[in-house]
């Protein structure tokens, strides 16, 4: 029993120690900006993500020519930063300001008719390597 208890003392401290100079060496490394290191101060361009959500229609969602379409954007630098597009052309869009995200709505061209269709969308945050894009499929059916 004495045995079996030293056993795991010493395997307890072992243990214990490398977790210690794990720790110790980690806090001992030097940053490497781009690999995760760093104070993570937005002084050092830390990274607020932009994000992209809550599609509505949902992904490869049958809908008729020229219905609406909805999303949410959240670290974004602001209504401007936000741009959508379909078959590379640009799609006006209405912004709606929650404080913490941006609802943005916008309509398909009534001529997109009986083929899918994807919606292209770019959220610009205040750090360029934070940008998202994101899209959808969406089925257009008469």
């Amino acid at each position: 029993m004495g045995e079996g208890l030293m056993r795991f003392a010493s395997i307890f401290l072992l243990a214990a120690g490398l977790m210690v100079s794990q720790g110790l060496w980690a806090q001992a490394a030097p940053s490497h900006s781009g690999h995760g290191g760093g104070s993570g101060s937005s002084e050092d361009g830390a990274c607020v993500k932009a994000r992209i959500s809550r599609f509505k229609p949902d992904h490869l969602e049958s809908v008729p020519p020229g219905a609406e379409f909805q999303f949410t954007v959240s670290g974004s630098n602001g209504p401007g930063h936000i741009h959508v597009t379909i078959r590379q052309e640009p799609v006006p869009v209405t912004v709606e300001d929650k404080e913490t995200f941006y609802v943005v709505k916008a309509k398909l061209p009534p001529e997109i008719k009986n083929q899918a269709v994807r919606i292209s969308i770019k959220a610009k945050a205040k750090n360029s390597k934070c940008d998202a894009d994101a899209g959808i499929l969406l089925k257009v059916t008469e």
